[in-house]
């Protein structure tokens, strides 16, 4: 009895140590723990890209990491650039719009603006009572609001600095993991199995499935779509075409999609008047927002034959609880929970 009671003390102590350490061992790497999630959701999402280079450069594994490195920082800082560029162009258009104001004050709302749904009473409204002000009316009425935007973007800068610093940290350990995946895959492969045998290590490449299978799917859509929006904004003639495709991109990867920068750009077209463009873009606009209804699901189900109703509930249950990592961590909690479960369930049957 004293033999069990011991043991059980040993064993009631370890477990507790091994917590202890598990739980500091998370707390010192908290501030890298969401860089490591992206770079292990980027590398299991373009391993097979990266196998492919690697065989087009000669089996060298070196190259192929430096070159997914650069695409990974040209990712970054062109879309920067670009949006920099834009704005520093039309630097003298802004001025010459902010001086038309404060000298003529704010011209009445056009007609449709009263008649959008739900809101549209309150934005002509208010409209008109900017416009009703005058200029020196306008400007001590924005004036509260410029100040705490101005307090607003003095936060971010901070943020944006902290941003930049994440996404450098997520390309060096995206470049690390590439550098050794095999040998990465093969220990989370063995504490799979260590796990739950080979049902352990079935979920684990299932889990890469998955993460592969949402990538390919909203990864791909949104750069298509963000592609044909960005064309048909520049055909168009519609100002800040390069930055307004950048917004576009982030919200197609939010899955709110490219509607909302193009038919509002739509809105402004027809109400500057330039009706022939205006209806091209509405077009052009209809085709490109219709194209995740079934381009979207073909490459998920390339990569993961799993439901699409699960991988769709995933992607957005997880956004919406985890931000935007959760359109991968949602997916793969679902689709192991989905693929245990029918294991169970078959193997209650077959026995």
């Amino acid at each position: 009895m004293t033999d069990i009671h011991r043991d059980l003390t040993r064993t009631t102590l370890a477990i507790l140590c091994i917590l202890l350490l598990t739980a500091v061992s998370l707390w010192v790497l908290r501030p890298f723990l969401a860089a490591t999630i992206w770079a292990t959701m980027i590398v299991v999402a373009t391993w097979p890209m990266l196998r492919s280079l690697e065989r087009r450069l000669g089996n060298r594994r070196a190259l192929a990491v430096a070159a997914m490195t650069l695409a990974m920082l040209l990712l970054l800082f062109v879309p920067l650039g670009l949006a920099i560029d834009t704005i520093a162009s039309h630097t003298e258009d802004i001025a010459d719009l902010a001086s038309k104001l404060a000298a003529k004050g704010l011209p009445q709302p056009p007609d449709w603006v009263g008649a959008l749904p739900l809101v549209g009473d309150r934005i002509a409204s208010f409209w008109r009572e900017l416009a009703d002000a005058g200029s020196q009316g306008l400007i001590a009425k924005l004036n509260p609001y410029i100040a705490d935007t101005g307090k607003w973007l003095f936060g971010q800068v901070g943020g944006l600095g902290f941003m930049l610093f994440q996404f450098l940290l997520i390309v060096l350990l995206s470049a690390i993991l590439y550098s050794n995946g095999e040998a990465g895959a093969a220990g989370v492969r063995r504490f799979g199995n260590r796990l739950a045998g080979q049902r352990g290590e079935d979920s684990i490449i299932l889990a890469g499935q998955a993460i592969r299978g949402v990538a390919l799917g909203v990864g791909v859509t949104a750069i298509v779509q963000t592609v044909l929006g960005g064309i048909g904004l520049a055909i168009a003639g519609v100002p800040f075409a390069s930055l307004l495709s950048a917004v576009m991109f982030m919200f197609c990867l939010a899955q709110l999609g490219p509607g909302l920068i193009l038919f509002s750009a739509v809105g402004w077209m027809f109400w500057t008047g330039d009706t022939v463009w205006a209806s091209f873009l509405l077009v052009w606009s209809l085709i490109v927002t219709s194209l995740d209804n079934f381009l979207r699901p073909m490459l998920i189900r390339k990569g993961a034959d799993l439901p699409l109703l699960l991988i769709f509930a995933g992607v957005i249950g997880g956004m919406l609880n985890f931000g935007l990592i959760g359109i991968f961590v949602g997916p793969v909690v679902l689709a192991v929970t989905y693929t245990l479960l029918q294991d169970w369930i078959a193997d209650g049957v077959s026995g």
